[in-house]
Order: C-alpha cells, then sequence, then structure tokens
C-alpha cells in the first residue's frame, strides 16, 4: 500500500513487514467482576452481570450476541464511554476507572474506535476527517500531515484525501473511519458493528483490512457483532454474551466446532446447512427393509479430520454416496459436518472413530438411493 512501507508507532518507525509480536506489546484488556446497570423511570435493567475476562495483546477477539445482549455496553466500558456499575477494567494492567478529565483523554487516544455508521463530517475531506483527533491534540501540522498520509497509505485510500465522504462508496467510509482511529497510533482498537452497514463483498474487504492492520502493527482488535460469519472470518477467539452474562468463550475452532450453549448453538444455526429437502421429506426413524439406506452424518469439530479414502475404504464394495459437506477450515482445524448415505451391506457403526461425531439420521428406501 503507498504511504505504508514504515508505519510510525510511539515516535519510532517500523517496518510494515515486520512481526506483530516484534512490534508491541502492549494492548492488554482485562475485565473482572464487571457489570453494569441502567437506571430509568421503568426500573432497572442489568446490562452486564459479573464478566470476567482476559484479552491478550496483538489478538481479534470477538463478542458476539443477539441484540440487547450487552455488546455494545461492554465495549464502550474499555474506553470508559460507559462507567461500570461494579468491577473494573484494566488496560495494560491500570485500573481506568479513577481516570480524571485528563487521563481520559488520554486513554482514548490508546484506545481507537470504529463504528458501524461511519461518523463522518460531510463537509470535510477525507484528510480533514482522518486529521480531526491530530487537530484536537494540537499537533503540528507537518505531523499531522505526515501522520494522515500514512494512515490513507495504509488503509487503500491514498489519491483520495480530498474527496468529500458523499463521493466516497460504505467500504470506502470505513476505511476513512479506521484511518482516523489509527491516526493517533492507538494500541487498541475496537469495532462497533463496523461491517453491519456493508453488503458481503465489501465487508470481506474490511475484514481483509482489519486482519493485516493487525498483523502490521500489532494492535489488539476487539470487535462486536450479530453475525457468526464476521466471527469465522476474522477472530482467534470469541465471548458469546447472553442477557449480559457470559455464555461461553474460547478460541473460534473450538467454540463453532463444539458449541456448549443455547445461545451459541442459535447463532451458528443461520450458517448450519439442513439436509437437501427432497431427501428430508424421505427420511424414516427406523430401518424398515434390510435393503434400506442408512443417512449417517459425521461430524467434525476440529479434532478429526476429514478423510474421503478412509471412508471409501470403510464402505468397502457397497455404495456409498455423499450427500452434504459442509466442512469449513478455521484455525487450521476442520470444522462441520459430512452427510453420507450408505448401501445396504455397510453398518453405520463401522463409521465410529472416523469423525468427532457419528449420528445414523435415518433411512430411505432403496430405490430411492
Amino acid at each position: 500500500m503507498a504511504g505504508a512501507s514504515a508505519i510510525l508507532h510511539r515516535g519510532a518507525a517500523v517496518d510494515a513487514a515486520a512481526p506483530a509480536a516484534a512490534i508491541r506489546k502492549a494492548g492488554t484488556v482485562r475485565l473482572e467482576g464487571l457489570g453494569k446497570t441502567y437506571v430509568s423511570a421503568a426500573g432497572k435493567v442489568v446490562a452486564l452481570n459479573a464478566i470476567d475476562l482476559d484479552i491478550c495483546a496483538g489478538e481479534i477477539f470477538g463478542i458476539i450476541g443477539r441484540s440487547g445482549a450487552g455488546k455494545s455496553s461492554l465495549l464502550r466500558t474499555i474506553n470508559r464511554l460507559e462507567q461500570p456499575s461494579s468491577g473494573r477494567v484494566l488496560i495494560d494492567g491500570q485500573d481506568i476507572s479513577g481516570l480524571d478529565e485528563t487521563g481520559l483523554v488520554a486513554l482514548r487516544r490508546r484506545v481507537g474506535m470504529i463504528f458501524q455508521h461511519f461518523n463522518l463530517l460531510s463537509a470535510k475531506t477525507v484528510r480533514e476527517n482522518v486529521a480531526l483527533p491530530l487537530r484536537v491534540a494540537g499537533l503540528p501540522a507537518a505531523e499531522i500531515a505526515r501522520r494522515v498520509e500514512q494512515a490513507l497509505g495504509l488503509v487503500g485510500l491514498s489519491g483520495k484525501g480530498e474527496s468529500y465522504p458523499s463521493r466516497l462508496s460504505g467500504g470506502q467510509k470505513q476505511r476513512v473511519g479506521i484511518a482516523r482511529a489509527l491516526v493517533s497510533r492507538p494500541e487498541i482498537l475496537l469495532c462497533d458493528e463496523a461491517t453491519s452497514a456493508l453488503d458481503p463483498e465489501t465487508t470481506g474487504a474490511i475484514l481483509r483490512l482489519l486482519r493485516d492492520i493487525n498483523q502490521r502493527l500489532g494492535l489488539t482488535i476487539v470487535l462486536i457483532t450479530h453475525e457468526m460469519s464476521v466471527i469465522r472470518e476474522i477472530c482467534d477467539r470469541v465471548l458469546v454474551l447472553e442477557r449480559g452474562e457470559l455464555a461461553e468463550e474460547g478460541p473460534v475452532w473450538q467454540v463453532f466446532g463444539a458449541p456448549q450453549h443455547d445461545a451459541t448453538r442459535a447463532l451458528l444455526q443461520p450458517l448450519q446447512h439442513a439436509l437437501p429437502e427432497d431427501l428430508a421429506c424421505r427420511l424414516r426413524k427406523d430401518r424398515r427393509d434390510p435393503q434400506d439406506h442408512a443417512i449417517v452424518e459425521l461430524g467434525f469439530a476440529g479434532l478429526a479430520v476429514p478423510d474421503l479414502a478412509r471412508l471409501a475404504r470403510l464402505a468397502g464394495d457397497g455404495p456409498l454416496r455423499l450427500v452434504l459437506s459442509q466442512i469449513d477450515r478455521i484455525q487450521g482445524r476442520a470444522i462441520g459436518k459430512i452427510v453420507l448415505a450408505l448401501g445396504p451391506m455397510t453398518q453405520p457403526d463401522a463409521f465410529a472413530g472416523v469423525s468427532d461425531s457419528m449420528r445414523v439420521l435415518g433411512y430411505v428406501d432403496s430405490t430411492d438411493g
């Protein structure tokens, strides 16, 4: 990217190709017994309840949950846009609850934020929008110009500095928002539903940009979303919130491969493929005829590896048909399922142990194939 061959961090030039670990060690977040309660005339609403969490420096951490789960409240406690009702938030070991106005200004330079709806000033150019945090901070004009050009180069917007937001696509507007968040050289980047207003193709481009920024700068990224596909694409670990409580948390492959909570399973459901309708309507629970074909589902939760040659050997001389395959590779692990139709001479139990789970979905008449 033009202008991004060297990224300045904390006053030192850093080779953009250097490993993230060599760039920074800062950017840790720790939540201890975090609670948030909103009080109104209608009564109290508990948005967060006793959340304990550690986010490591340099990782991309996802927070997901249904509407009203408490995602935004949690994210906004990390830069003190929300004051917790109980518990503590520590950034690089510092408890931020007692920060005065000067301390909060310094904190928000260390913790950048990008938003769902861009929040750009329509009367200002791209360059002026990106420069705004530095002008507020009182940096010299030459330093502002240098940092703005570097930030625009990093997000792929070199040459767009004099454009106005009205002339930009949604993806370009979000890139401006990212550049504005990065221009202050933060340690942590918070993403508040940063792709929800974008089409799928643009969403993919923005996620790739965030991953690239994470790898180039060693930046800790914390994002909230209601889309499991976003978590799958970019995150290292994920926390699932349900009604303000931590439902489950862990590496993305583990949570996707073996969800433990009903809320997680519900969020994953849109990513699951059902049996083809023409087969599902013919499926019977019990085998009525020795010639019936068993429909078997092999589940892969990140431990076993799909081995098609082995499956074919287990089928022996009998027919073996692939009904459905949905295998994703997440963090180097196979996650998903394979559905097979076994010939009448092949016993389903023969396939036990070739995957992380196995179950017989039912039987179909041999004439149905």
